[in-house]
């Protein structure tokens, strides 16, 4: 949930107050929108990990900490000299105990795919010899969401999530994605990449669904990730509404009207005051005046689908088994690596632009959201092969498009298929989030049910 190594980098000047929404409107716009030609792209993985002798225990930090030895993260470790692993990946600790890789942004897809599967492997070697399990799902199946690091944000955070519900500590601790990192392109091409990847959002949210059962319940969704952190404040975890053509000035006005979710302190708790947005720091609601360093952190405390903080950041994919994490990766960047590429992804997907609750509920199930998938992965297929994807990913997303996605299915729909032949199946509960949708902003939300659902 950091800002991480992953994305296109930049030094930040020396922080200086902030005086006026103005100049903290134009910092937004230089800061978070880094423009020129598109190059660079770079992935973060996150894992859940458990006890291969005991998996419904929260991870032990002590064990984790030796497996990742010198390249645990100060947060995990404060003496640590956090190397990167051996291909230039940094590994983080998410508050659940989740361990995430970094890649370094690289400017080919081959190169990624490459470097972050040999970081990868040696990630989970690691993991292995201190007989810690990866799970291959993006929400944990087994364990309710405790954390396990004692940070000060995260302290934070789960407190200002849990005044309202449950569901911002279950995206805390218990959920993992794959977040595609893809530079912010010109000033011209902007509003088309900003609004392709918002669109393209329920279509792959649907296509990679991975996380069906939370907590040894199945919910009753197919991407339980989602809707968790759809849940958990809408304010900094929901799609924009209504879509622009100035995405620069959307950014801004949502980054400063956003409460805050935590301030650093030198001492004690960093919790914000209820409601204080970072507008409200600026005109004089916290003892100090708030620093361009305390904006860069306020942006990192939101979690919308898509994040801009100097590149853009797809956050809207479940992690996945495997190697299957390459698969969005080269999707994303097959389809916005030519204009008219871009575009016909963009008219593709369109239609489905507003269906975040049906994709993360139903997933391919929904037939408008299934239809756009297998229009949008056939542009994929071919635009991959054109920009140079490695062969066995080209081949592994074909297979996917052919077995999954033209059938309607998703990897959630595995998983419960193996559910429901276990001798004594996981519970399950129906809708855990009924209030969802009159929680979410309705009018960018939509909120179809799926057949047979009694909620």
């Amino acid at each position: 949930m950091e800002v991480a190594a992953s994305s296109p980098s930049h030094t930040p000047a020396a922080a200086r107050q902030l005086r006026s929404l103005s100049e903290a409107e134009a910092y937004v716009a230089s800061v978070c929108f880094k423009h020129g030609p598109p190059r660079l792209q770079g992935v973060e993985l996150e894992w859940l990990v458990h006890s291969g002798t005991a998996p419904g225990a929260p991870p032990d930090r002590a064990r984790l900490a030796s497996a990742l030895g010198p390249h645990a993260p100060t947060t995990l470790v404060p003496s640590s000299p956090a190397q990167p692993l051996p291909h230039g990946s940094t590994v983080t600790v998410e508050p659940g105990g989740q361990v995430e890789l970094a890649s370094p942004p690289l400017a080919d897809l081959g190169s990624l795919v490459r470097v972050t599967a040999a970081d990868a492997a040696e990630l989970h070697r690691r993991l292995a010899a201190c007989g810690l399990v990866v799970q291959p799902r993006a929400t944990d199946p087994l364990r309710p969401p405790t954390r396990i690091l004692d940070h000060p944000r995260y302290a934070a955070m789960e407190r200002a999530f849990d005044r309202r519900g449950p569901h911002g500590r279950s995206g805390m601790c218990s959920t993992t994605a794959v977040q595609v990192c893809l530079d912010v392109g010109t000033a011209a091409d902007l509003p088309l990449r900003w609004e392709t990847l918002h669109a393209l959002g329920p279509v792959l949210l649907a296509a990679f669904a991975n996380s069906p059962v939370l907590a040894g319940r199945r919910t009753g969704w197919k991407s339980s990730r989602m809707a968790c952190w759809l849940s958990a404040d809408p304010t900094r975890t929901t799609p924009p509404r209504p879509r622009s053509a100035d995405p620069v000035t959307d950014w801004a006005a949502r980054v400063l009207g956003t409460p805050l979710l935590c301030v650093r302190r030198d001492d004690g708790p960093w919790d914000a005051p209820p409601g204080v947005t970072f507008a409200d720091w600026i005109a004089g609601a916290l003892p100090t005046a708030p620093t361009t360093a305390d904006l860069d952190y306020h942006v990192s405390t939101l979690f919308p689908p898509v994040r801009a903080h100097g590149f853009l950041e797809v956050r809207y994919v479940d992690g996945q088994a495997g190697s299957g994490w390459a698969l969005p990766i080269a999707v994303l960047v097959a389809l916005l690596s030519r204009r008219e590429v871009t575009e016909r992804a963009l008219e593709l997907s369109r239609p489905v632009a507003d269906r975040w609750i049906e994709a993360a509920r139903c997933a391919l199930a929904d037939p408008a959201l299934a239809a756009a998938a297998g229009s949008v992965f056939e542009l994929a297929c071919a635009a991959a092969r054109e920009v140079g994807a490695p062969a066995d990913v080209v081949t592994a997303l074909e297979d996917m498009t052919a077995r999954r996605v033209l059938r309607g299915r998703c990897p959630a729909d595995d998983l419960l298929d193996e559910e429901r032949l276990r001798p004594q199946p996981v519970v399950d509960t129906g809708d855990e989030w009924p209030l969802l949708t009159s929680v979410v902003a309705p009018a960018a939300l939509s909120t179809a049910v799926p057949e047979g659902d009694p909620s």
